[in-house]
């Protein structure tokens, strides 16, 4: 698809977006329109993230459909819904909706409020994640350990694969988070991390692509070599506290 192409496509998709805002959220204070489509990095697959504000709810929600051919992921809030998530992203060091605000286009009337929210949103994205500490900080670290430690073994190819697979994201947190960038799920990952150290991003990529097809040797190393600058395997001396409701009286 060419740049052409991609405007287009983006054009069609801003198009749908103020269509169905007006039709299912009228209303609506105003709304963010984000995504890969809206970038011109989008295919003919790719969904439209909606992020639409009204000036008061009983609650948030999210709900998924079809306009104009287009997928929609529509998030639905009111100034303090929004700002929970945006907090729980900047918490959590993954920015989802922090990103669909700071990228999104703006429609509907209350051009201003929906500014102040954006650049807000801004500050969170460029004062980066909070720093790894903590009881998330020991579970990220004991995940890897544990996860790495199974590769350690001799095992069958679909083993290792099937060990590489949820390694790759707990892995992937401690690299970026580990270095005081944004973590990503999913695509989001590999993008996250070429972003950062693009020789590092390509050495990952190589050593997982080796263990999905059976030989996990390069994806432990790496694993280890990034254990070693957090002190290292960590598995003496985890504990994780249940929750004091977590009981059930039969």
């Amino acid at each position: 698809m060419d740049d052409i192409q991609k405007h287009i496509l983006a054009e069609r998709a801003l198009a749908a977006a103020r269509h169905c805002v007006a039709s299912r959220f009228a209303g609506a204070a105003f709304s963010y329109v984000a995504g890969s489509l809206m970038r011109g990095e989008g295919t003919a697959f790719s969904d439209i993230d909606l992020v639409v504000v009204f000036p008061s709810l009983e609650r948030a929600w999210r709900e998924s459909f079809t306009e104009d051919g287009f997928p929609v992921e529509a998030f639905v809030h009111d100034p303090q819904t929004l700002a929970h998530y945006l907090h729980q992203d900047a918490d959590s060091g993954y920015p989802i909706m922090v990103n669909m605000i700071v990228t999104g286009s703006i429609l509907g009337p209350d051009i201003d409020s929906a500014h102040v929210i954006q650049a807000r949103a801004a500050r969170m994205l460029a004062a980066g994640p909070k720093p790894l500490a903590g009881a998330d900080y020991d579970l990220l670290r004991y995940q890897v350990t544990d996860l790495a430690d199974d590769l350690r073994g001799t095992r069958p190819p679909e083993e290792i694969a099937a060990i590489a697979a949820p390694l790759y994201q707990k892995l992937a947190d401690l690299i970026l988070l580990g270095r005081g960038a944004w973590a990503g799920r999913g695509k989001w990952a590999p993008r996250l991390m070429r972003e950062l150290d693009a020789q590092l991003a390509a050495e990952f990529d190589a050593a997982f692509r080796l263990a999905a097809a059976g030989d996990g040797a390069r994806f432990l190393a790496l694993a280890d070599r990034e254990l070693a600058l957090h002190g290292g395997r960590y598995f003496e001396g985890f504990r994780q506290d249940a929750p004091l409701e977590a009981r059930r009286l039969e």
